[in-house]
This record gives C-alpha cells, sequence and structure tokens, in this order.
C-alpha cells in the first residue's frame, strides 16, 4: 500500500465532523515534525489549526492549505460501507472526506517530506496550514488565523489550496479566483390582521413583493475577466402563522450574492439596502460577509501551476473562477497569490464519497513538481 493511501485510510478513519479534528492534525504533526517542520498548534475556540514550516523568511513562503474536518455522513444506512472505515472498491477509496479533502492533505504532506528530504536547503519557506474549520461556520479557522498572521506581520507569497478542482480527470482545471459570498437575513415587518379586513392591517408578503423581484431580477454586472456575472438568489421565504384567514405580521427572508472583484460587501450591502428602502420596507436586516472575491493574475504560480497540470492531464488546464468559497478567501488578502488544486469533484458531501485511487496516487507527485518549479 502507497504511503499516501495509507495516510489517507488513517485520516478517513479519524471521524472528524466540522470542527472536531479527532486527532487528524496531531497525526500530521508528528510527520511533519519529523521531516523536520516546526509545529505551532493555534486552538481557536473549539477549532483546531497547525501551522508548520520549513526553511527561512529569505525568499518566498508557499503555504499548502487544508482542512481536516468533514461533513457529517448522513444516514449511514445509505453508504455500501461505513462512512468512517476506508474501503477500496474497484480502484476506488470509500469514506467520508476521501475527496474533500483527506486525500489532497495526505497528499500534501508526502509531497513536502519528499521536497524537504531531497531539497534541505530550498529556497524560501514552505509552510503547510490547516484548519478543522472549513466545512463548519469558518469563524475559529483559518480567518482567525489570518488575523493573527496579519499582527505577525508574516508574509505569504503563494497558497496552493487542495480542494477537489477537478471534473473528469486529475488536473484538467485550475483554480485561479472566486466569488465573493455575502448572505442575508432580511425580516420585513407589517401589521397582522384578519384577511377579511385588510384595511386594518399590513400585509408584508405583499409590501415585499416588488423589491424582491426588483433584487431578484437586477442585472448586478457583466462578469468580470473569467468571473461570471454577480448573482442574487432568493434562497428561503417564510411568513404566517399556518392559518388560511390571517394576514401575516413578519416576513422572513434569506438571500445570497455570489459577486465578482466588480463589487465588494459594502457597497453590495449598501445597494441592497438602497434598494430596499426605496421601495418604502420597513423592515431589518442581518448580513454575513463569508469572503471577498480573489483573483490571481498571471505570474509564477499560475504558470507553474498550468504547466505542470498539463503535464499530468495531457492537456493546457481549463483556468476557473468558478465554484463556491473555500479558506483561500482569508489567505487572498494578505497579499498572496492563490490556487486551487485537488483531486476529481465528483462525489463530494454525498453519499459514498470516494476518490480514485490513481489519483490519489499521483497527487503528491503533483504537489511535488509544483514545489520543485517554486521553491527548488
Amino acid at each position: 500500500m502507497s504511503d499516501v493511501l495509507e495516510l489517507t485510510r488513517a485520516l478517513i478513519s479519524r471521524p472528524s465532523v466540522t470542527p472536531d479534528d479527532a486527532g487528524c492534525q496531531a497525526l500530521l504533526a508528528a510527520r511533519l515534525q519529523a521531516a523536520g517542520f516546526a509545529c505551532e498548534h493555534l486552538r481557536l475556540g473549539e477549532v483546531d489549526n497547525l501551522w508548520a514550516t520549513h526553511g527561512t523568511c529569505d525568499g518566498p513562503t508557499l503555504v499548502l492549505l487544508g482542512h481536516t474536518d468533514v461533513v457529517p455522513p448522513g444516514p449511514r444506512e445509505a453508504w455500501h460501507s461505513d462512512p468512517f472505515e476506508p474501503t477500496l472498491r474497484d480502484g476506488l477509496l470509500y469514506g467520508r472526506g476521501a475527496a474533500d479533502m483527506k486525500g489532497s492533505v495526505a497528499a500534501f504532506i508526502v509531497a513536502a517530506e519528499r521536497f524537504v528530504a531531497e531539497h534541505p536547503q530550498h529556497r524560501g519557506r514552505l509552510a503547510v496550514l490547516l484548519t478543522s474549520d472549513e466545512e463548519g461556520d469558518a469563524i475559529d479557522g483559518v480567518r482567525r488565523v489570518a488575523d493573527i498572521f496579519r499582527e505577525r506581520g508574516e508574509r505569504i507569497d503563494w497558497c496552493i489550496t487542495g480542494e477537489p478542482s477537478s471534473k473528469a480527470r486529475l488536473g484538467d482545471l485550475l483554480r485561479v479566483g472566486r466569488r465573493g459570498s455575502l448572505s442575508a437575513r432580511l425580516d420585513v415587518h407589517g401589521v397582522q390582521g384578519h384577511v377579511a379586513y385588510p384595511d386594518k392591517a399590513r400585509n408584508p408578503i405583499h409590501l415585499a413583493l416588488a423589491a424582491l423581484d426588483a433584487l431578484a431580477s437586477r442585472r448586478w454586472d457583466e462578469g468580470y475577466e473569467g468571473f461570471p456575472p454577480t448573482s442574487l438568489q432568493i434562497s428561503n421565504i417564510h411568513a404566517g402563522t399556518g392559518a388560511n384567514n390571517v394576514i401575516p405580521g413578519e416576513l422572513e427572508v434569506l438571500f445570497n450574492l455570489r459577486y465578482n472583484p466588480h463589487w465588494n460587501a459594502d457597497r453590495l450591502v449598501a445597494e441592497c439596502e438602497g434598494m430596499l428602502n426605496a421601495h418604502g420596507l420597513s423592515f431589518d436586516i442581518r448580513w454575513h460577509r463569508s469572503g471577498e472575491p480573489f483573483f490571481t493574475p498571471e505570474g509564477p504560480l499560475r504558470l507553474a501551476a498550468r504547466e505542470v497540470l498539463a503535464a499530468f492531464a495531457g492537456a493546457d488546464p481549463e483556468e476557473s473562477t468558478g465554484g463556491g468559497t473555500s479558506d483561500a478567501r482569508f489567505i487572498a488578502p494578505l497579499g498572496a497569490q492563490c490556487i486551487e488544486v485537488g483531486p476529481v469533484n465528483a462525489s463530494i458531501h454525498q453519499v459514498d464519497e470516494h476518490v480514485a485511487v490513481a489519483d490519489l496516487e499521483a497527487l503528491p507527485d503533483l504537489y511535488g513538481a509544483l514545489l520543485e518549479r517554486l521553491l527548488a
């Protein structure tokens, strides 16, 4: 059994449902320390974070960024094998986190061990940053670690995140940015009353319809350098007492904006609240800023990744800014160029999550080739 396969199996067997790390980082830190890395454990709230470094700050700092937490497996009986008992079937490794992203984390560690053994005096600094809060609230994980780094004056030049980015084969997609995410809970206030006496009530559903239509139908922009146009999606609407003869007094609406670098969160908040006010609504709104968009332009990191992935996939990778969010959104504001490279994204968060063993065993070589290009 290969080293990366064995390590991935060991990680899957630890039921690290967010934010519980379940001992994953201790296992990984022991290996990194044995390889000569200096390890710092940052326990923040209920979240474990690991910062491991090798080399000096005289040259560039390259960070391998990942997470040890996983989403809940759902009903165990829906799986063909226990989600926390790694199982090999037909060339695939099954288990929660196999693709998202314990396989990539294991590959990071193996690649880092090999690289520093071959290049003990490599230029710059190689670092590994792991959290147990990527799949959860993402408050006490990389978000807070980035604040600590900012206070310390830590410089990060390049960041490679191991999120499952490939589409059909390993290396066919290079993620060079992500949209920002901004969520809102809107409470529209009306006056409850009997449906037979609408003059004595104010129906918040009726009041809000035009405003919600304006938000949902607005063309926010035309896209930005490979980013799709900004999108607002209403995800939940709730009002009423359950009776059909009562006009509700309150309407609750949840919506989310995924936005490109034309916008930032503050501008979108002001724009949305201005539209709501223009429709004369009485409302309260609470915002959650998940992260600003980031984009890595042409440069050493993107060039190295394009060439390495082309060698593995047999063709130039698609360069994309699609998908949801990742912890790279907290590292990019530190001034780092960020990319995402990982296994095929076909089964993440699903029952019977899996990764191809052949891809898993190729990942350390892929990450190692990037380290060679950038730090050797």
